[in-house]
């Protein structure tokens, strides 16, 4: 069990494309409507869970102090943050305790809207939650977050190494994805059929 306090945030993280967003309520209706799709299911491996069960889960993410969960929103140059389209979920769950030597924050990313996938979204929103989640820009080619953006909350920041992502082994895209963010293949899980991918850094050093 986790002792540690609260992972909520409110913090917004605004890039060129996209924007990151806490999930709120008011975003439960979308969400459900991508999960009713048996295809991004699977991709995700989740369960199909009525609208109700739905708002219940979104709480209790909102509360989980092992889950930090933001919508991406896709940018757009007019309007008001609560007009831009969602277009997806990027996540980081934390598995054990940071003091721990086994610890992982395992990284997440859906695009579940069709006309923004190979845009780049995912990409942006992955370099914004992960500087945001590690305090260091300089490890995914980012721009550093605005001075306005509050402080990750506790137990973050998590250092880079910590980082892993279990993948499809068929998924070509996310594996690309992940190696421009200076993650490399550690384990083939063959009976899974997935890979798992940890952060490495830029060899250029």
């Amino acid at each position: 069990m986790s002792h540690h306090s609260l992972m909520i945030t409110n913090a917004i993280l605004r890039g060129e494309k996209v924007v990151l967003v806490p999930y709120k309520e008011e975003h439960v209706e979308k969400y459900h409507q991508w999960m009713s799709d048996p295809t991004l299911r699977e991709q995700t491996a989740s369960e199909p869970l009525t609208v109700q069960e739905e708002y219940e889960m979104q709480k209790k993410w909102r509360e989980d102090p092992d889950k930090l969960t933001f919508i991406i929103l896709a940018l757009e140059k007019e309007g008001d943050i609560a007009t831009f389209p969602m277009v997806g979920d990027v996540n980081l769950f934390l598995k054990g305790h940071p003091d721990d030597e086994d610890f992982e924050a395992e990284v997440e990313v859906m695009i579940a809207e069709d006309a923004y996938r190979r845009r780049g979204f995912a990409l942006e929103a992955l370099k914004l939650m992960l500087i945001y989640a590690t305090g260091s820009p300089e490890d995914f080619m980012g721009f550093p977050l605005p001075q306005t953006v509050p402080p990750p909350p506790k137990p973050l920041p998590v250092r880079p190494q910590c980082l892993v992502v279990r993948i499809s082994q068929d998924n070509r895209p996310s594996i690309s994805l992940f190696e421009r963010l200076h993650f490399s293949i550690t384990r083939t899980v063959d009976v899974f059929r997935e890979v798992e991918m940890r952060f490495v850094g830029s060899r250029l050093s």
